[in-house]
């Protein structure tokens, strides 16, 4: 136990600082802003998200009513909300994407080996999206409807660790199908998804991979049953091996 330490500023000491620096340089991270660095950034948004604030307005007054426990947080002194924002506006999101995928490769890690309650060596991973509604106002750029804008997150996760491995943003408008094109698909690995996939010219290209999929039929799917083998169906589950 860390006596005398806050639970953020152990959760922060996770991440490498020489790592993160290095991140840093290569986007030219110090260039935009270089009174409040990229780290301050990191530990004010960070913050946010782990506390579930609303805005930069509360992460800030948040982290402003007990300015004697800023550095102990990592932080030298007050923030500025303007400061902040400008800081989130001017600055490459690669920066924090690369560390992302950083703490997401290093996480994973950490469960290789683990036992699982899947009955399965292989990989195995839930691909869904969700949308996410903005204010049209201010989000011009994400108009969705004719009142709304929004955007959406494609996530693929890893069922053993319950960790994302894939994450994409796209506008409102983009069917989750398309993002099939951009994924990798791992072979052996099972990729387990809802009918909204369903599109057999992309699911065959897993098939081609070498890996295989699980994905609730629509309706009026026509089909012909080749060949299957027993499932215990009090579960819900049907199997069909193949389609035609």
């Amino acid at each position: 136990m860390n006596e005398g330490t806050y639970v953020f500023s152990q959760l922060m000491g996770l991440i490498h600082r020489q790592t993160f620096a290095r991140i840093v340089e290569k986007y030219g991270g110090h260039d935009p802003m270089r009174t409040f660095s990229c780290w301050r950034q990191l530990l004010c948004m960070s913050f946010g998200q782990l506390t579930q604030r609303e805005s930069l307005r509360d992460v800030v007054i948040c982290l402003n009513a007990h300015p004697e426990k800023l550095y102990l947080l990592g932080l030298t002194n007050g923030v500025k909300r303007s400061t902040l924002a400008d800081s989130n506006e001017a600055r490459d999101y690669r920066i924090y994407e690369a560390l992302a995928h950083l703490l997401i490769a290093k996480a994973r890690r950490l469960y290789q080996g683990q036992p699982s309650t899947i009955d399965l060596d292989n990989m195995v991973y839930a691909l869904d999206s969700t949308t996410v509604e903005l204010c049209l106002e201010v989000f011009w750029w994400a108009k969705f409807r004719k009142h709304k804008a929004a955007v959406k997150l494609h996530t693929l996760l890893d069922i053993r660790c319950e960790i994302p491995c894939f994450i994409h943003i796209s506008d409102g408008k983009f069917h989750d199908v398309n993002v099939l094109d951009i994924l990798e698909f791992e072979p052996e690995a099972f990729y387990v998804m809802d009918r909204g996939y369903t599109d057999w010219e992309r699911l065959y290209k897993i098939h081609e991979a070498g890996a295989f999929f699980v994905i609730r039929a629509k309706k009026n799917l026509s089909f012909e049953r080749i060949y299957s083998a027993p499932v215990d169906k009090s579960t819900g589950l049907k199997l069909i091996r193949r389609c035609a």
